[in-house]
């Protein structure tokens, strides 16, 4: 990966001067390179990573395997355009092996997100069939230690 892309994705709040600091080079070149990514769709944004945990009312997340019916000379792409159109949808990936699409949503409650695979993902057509994981810990994200308060916890004690 391009340095800069690196910096970014490590820190995306650097200002430009900062990167350029960083990559001895010009704010114009920086600058430059960052509107060439835009442009052909490289850097799709820029987002903080939130650790849910510490908020109030933290919204509840999930891991949907769903196993579809790809249709004639469309592939999985009109199912997939189907599922992230649902407000509910964080990620979709095409998968390998046991299922074809991982789906992950996020809801209030368990249940609304059990409602929300049965009522409205199931039932879309080419759906043959789902498998819920609902995710009770998130310790890493995109790169990011979240749980760092229980690692500083073990440090200092022998692990045997």
């Amino acid at each position: 990966m391009d340095n800069l892309l690196g910096l970014l994705k490590q820190n995306a709040r650097l200002s430009i001067k900062e990167l350029a600091v960083l990559l001895n080079q010009s704010e114009e070149v920086v600058a430059k390179a960052l509107e060439a990514y835009e442009k052909q769709g490289i850097i799709k944004g820029y987002q903080a990573v939130l650790n849910y945990e510490k908020l109030d009312n933290a919204p509840v997340f999930a891991l949907i395997e769903l196993k579809v019916q790809p249709k004639k000379e469309l592939g999985f792409q009109e199912i997939a355009d189907r599922v992230m159109a649902l407000e509910e949808v964080e990620d979709v990936y095409l998968m390998a092996g046991n299922y074809d699409l991982a789906v992950f949503v996020k809801g209030k409650t368990m249940q609304e997100v059990a409602m929300f695979v049965a009522k409205r993902l199931s039932t879309l057509d080419s759906v043959l069939s789902t498998a819920t994981h609902f995710v009770l810990t998130k310790y890493k994200q995109d790169g990011v230690i979240l749980k760092d308060e229980e690692k500083k916890e073990l440090r200092g004690q022998m692990v045997v």
